[in-house]
């Protein structure tokens, strides 16, 4: 599903529209909730699939929580529903592997206390105003609930991927489109650029505030690195050449026995993947996926390329040269409908590389949104000014070396949670999200 809400670009937006979209975004997160805790059995629920992963059950009523925590008291002040659960929803207090041990909800009574917290705050809701504080200014709450409630989303879809035995989900797959023979990449040019954001009502702390950010001319790709494309690293001899990788790359090759992407495996002379519990021969002209950050750096340092600084993947996707500035996304300020992007889940995999020439950037470069979130070299650091809020869980106490960001979505993010200047992070070694890449290369002047 994809947000087509009325997009929302001023704090004086009119409080009925902001309304509507608050209402929608909630609405398309819950049911896609609603369908990734209901097209399994409860034991699969209760189980985790993963000591990387929460059981599906913690994380729908950790997302009622969420949703308790700050629309019902901190935006209206409401009484507490059932403060006794507080501790086992919070995502600091437990890690992921010790979360079965926990008493936690039943699958019965998680779906009776989201639905009830939802309830009470669709009533908070319709009487809401959208000014006095910041955390209610232009609806910022239910906003930052409506995409907190779609990374889980998210989340639980990777969970279904681990998750062992017969399918469960299904989706149509995205349109064929014919192979992709453009320029294999985009010259950007040099110069200034407004990098993050200051008047996104819905952005989160990490995107903000907008900030001038110089960046020297580099090409980069026009598609996301392929399966095809990533195959010939593998057939080249690339996980058995430290030629190509990082010294801490390396070392967690040889110590995880890495040899292809997450959930492939080889059969005879195919490659075959397992895709939420369905075997299949990987499509060569598919973006890359499955892939942690060593796998996508140590593929670029084969290619003679690198991967692209944050600053230079968010000029590809939002410069507009015309216009000299920075737009909301790579096709303009309006928001994400299915001819720009493979969001939302609508299909359960990326489409073939150079699909949605309605998304392409004005510089040309394809699928920057959506489809795959794409490493990027650095650091997952401050901008310039930052500040916490509303809390610095969210964000600053992720700051550091120890993550990378990624940009730009995949087709499991929805687009209330995915936008020109949405950062993820992750550490260097995840493979079970959904990632992959581009390259770029230094412009020679």
């Amino acid at each position: 599903m994809t947000d087509t809400s009325p997009a929302v670009d001023t704090d004086t937006a009119d409080p009925e529209v902001l309304r509507e979209r608050a209402v929608a975004s909630l609405v398309v997160a819950r049911d896609r909730t609603t369908l990734l805790t209901s097209c399994v059995e409860d034991p699969d629920l209760t189980a985790q699939h993963s000591p990387l992963m929460s059981p599906l059950v913690w994380d729908l009523a950790h997302i009622g929580n969420q949703e308790e925590q700050w629309l019902l008291r901190a935006v209206a002040g409401h009484e507490a529903i059932r403060p006794e659960i507080d501790g086992l929803y919070d995502a600091f207090e437990h890690p992921r592997a010790e979360r079965p041990k926990l008493p936690l909800l039943s699958p019965a009574e998680a779906r009776t206390y989201a639905a009830d917290v939802r309830g009470r705050a669709l009533d908070v809701l319709e009487k809401a105003a959208f000014h006095g504080t910041r955390l209610t200014e232009a609806g910022f709450a239910f906003g930052m609930i409506a995409q907190h409630e779609q990374q889980h989303d998210e989340t639980m879809l990777i969970t279904h991927q681990l998750r062992r035995g017969p399918q469960a989900l299904t989706a149509p797959d995205p349109e064929p489109v014919p192979l992709f023979t453009g320029p294999s990449e985009v010259l950007v040019p040099g110069g200034p650029f407004t990098m993050g954001t200051s008047d996104e009502p819905w952005a989160l702390d990490n995107e903000r505030p907008a900030h001038r950010r110089e960046v020297a001319p580099f090409r980069i790709d026009t598609t996301p690195v392929t399966n095809g494309a990533y195959q010939a690293f593998i057939e080249d001899g690339g996980y058995d050449d430290p030629r190509w990788w990082t010294a801490d790359g390396w070392a967690h090759v040889r110590r995880s026995s890495l040899t292809a992407p997450l959930f492939w495996r080889r059969d005879g002379r195919q490659w075959l993947r397992r895709r939420f519990g369905v075997t299949e021969a990987i499509p060569p002209d598919e973006p890359v996926l499955h892939v942690c950050w060593y796998e996508a750096d140590a593929y670029a340092r084969w290619a003679g390329r690198r991967l692209p600084t944050e600053a230079e993947w968010e000029k590809a996707a939002r410069y507009d040269p015309a216009g000299d500035r920075s737009m909301r996304y790579p096709w303009g300020d309006a928001d994400p409908g299915p001819e720009h992007a493979n969001l939302g889940q609508r299909h359960l995999r990326p489409a073939p590389a150079g699909s949605y020439p309605a998304g392409e950037s004005p510089l040309g470069v394809r699928q920057l949104i959506g489809d795959v979130w794409e490493w990027t070299a650095s650091d997952f650091l401050p901008y310039p000014g930052f500040r916490a809020f509303p809390y610095k869980e969210y964000s600053e106490v992720f700051f550091g070396s120890d993550y990378k960001v990624l940009r730009g979505g995949s087709f499991a993010v929805d687009a209330v949670a995915c936008r020109g200047t949405f950062r993820n992070w992750d550490h260097p070694i995840r493979r079970q999200i959904f990632s992959g890449f581009r390259t770029a290369r230094s412009e020679d002047v």
